[in-house]
């Protein structure tokens, strides 16, 4: 078996850490920073703290990200640094900041629209803006990977774009700035976090480094997320699902993600069902699709390396974990038509879909998405 193993950022871990941004955009020897957050943050004071605690260093902000950032606004912040001359981005947020932020610091150097890009299999140049990622949620582990996913509404797609590029030059995880997640989003991001780990490991490109990661990051889930749910202010279960969020990251960004999010895309694009919760919708039916079919044995390993007694009993956890934590485990509410499981099966027909060990039909997604409707 060849493999290879490449993790070019630097990981900065610990509660108020968020403190060294200053620091550590001096040791980058950056300069002109421009600040990158959700909407909620400029409201909180957070941007605003962060910004003054930069000494000068932060000199301009971008806040129009929504939850699933559109190329509009990859575009716009993509401006916003051509025109303030900015030397280096900082992201704050979750995955959704961050996928505006990598994407706009490569393009920004380009003088193109990132449409040129999204979807169309033309690669960016590798040229960048230095990038610093904090994430705020455990999480998308966008902070370490090479992805920013960004949907473009006016022509009703979503997809992932990829490039070594996006890499930040470092990732500042403190899980302090968990301490106020919502609940639903704790769960939202946290079952996110295990579709990471669970689609690395079993993920056709997967090899043994990733592997590894992967095992941990599970395990920490499932141990974690339903105490950080129910107790927000659980410093250990903040921690370490903060820790989870990251080795997830890092056991996904090779390999790449397979089935549940291939499905997700449609999913969140067409019923706006939130990316997290979208991905963990069909997990547990991957997880036994993949235990049952050619190269199972490697998912009843990893089960049982996670205390279950096999795949399928993983199964019901990953199940009876969405439903006590109240995310969507079905899609009954919407009423689906036939025409709509149609649409659903042919656009959860993207390229991560063949990433996944066992080749999935449109037989099989329909089968899937009928269960899920009635």
């Amino acid at each position: 078996m060849n493999w290879d193993y490449m993790q070019p950022v630097k990981i900065y871990f610990g509660k108020g850490r968020v403190r060294e941004i200053k620091k550590i955009a001096q040791e980058l020897g950056c300069k002109r920073g421009l600040l990158v957050a959700g909407p909620f943050f400029f409201r909180s004071g957070l941007a605003e703290k962060i910004m003054q605690e930069s000494a000068g260093m932060l000199t301009a902000s971008f806040g129009d990200v929504s939850p699933n950032p559109d190329v509009t606004e990859v575009d716009e912040c993509a401006e916003v640094i051509r025109k303030n001359n900015i030397g280096f981005v900082v992201a704050l947020g979750g995955g959704s900041p961050m996928d505006c932020a990598k994407a706009a610091a490569s393009v920004a150097l380009t003088g193109d629209s990132i449409r040129k890009y999204h979807g169309t299999g033309i690669s960016l140049p590798r040229e960048h803006l230095p990038l610093i990622a904090v994430p705020t949620t455990a999480g998308t582990g966008s902070e370490v990977t090479c992805v920013s996913v960004l949907s473009d509404h006016a022509n009703g797609k979503k997809a992932p774009i990829v490039s070594d590029g996006f890499y930040p030059e470092a990732a500042i995880v403190d899980p302090e700035l968990t301490y106020t997640m919502p609940s639903a989003v704790t769960a939202g991001t946290g079952i996110d976090v295990l579709s990471h780990a669970l689609e690395g490991y079993w993920s056709r490109g997967h090899q043994p480094v990733c592997d590894a990661l992967a095992v941990h990051a599970a395990q920490l889930v499932f141990r974690y997320l339903y105490r950080a749910y129910q107790n927000p202010k659980d410093e250990e279960a903040r921690e370490k699902m903060c820790e989870a969020s990251v080795t997830a990251g890092l056991a996904f960004t090779l390999p790449k993600t397979t089935s549940s999010h291939a499905c997700s895309f449609p999913l969140t694009n067409i019923y706006h069902i939130p990316h997290g919760e979208a991905c963990g919708l069909t997990l547990d039916y991957f997880t036994r699709i993949n235990a049952h079919g050619t190269g199972g044995e490697r998912v009843e390993m990893l089960a049982k390396s996670l205390g279950f007694s096999d795949a399928d009993d993983m199964a019901d956890e990953i199940y009876a974990l969405k439903k006590k934590m109240g995310l969507r485990c079905d899609l009954k509410d919407f009423k689906l038509n036939e025409d709509q499981i149609e649409e659903l099966v042919r656009i959860s027909r993207h390229p991560n879909l063949y990433n996944n060990p066992v080749e999935i039909t449109d037989e099989m997604l329909d089968k899937m998405y009928r269960i899920l409707a009635y």
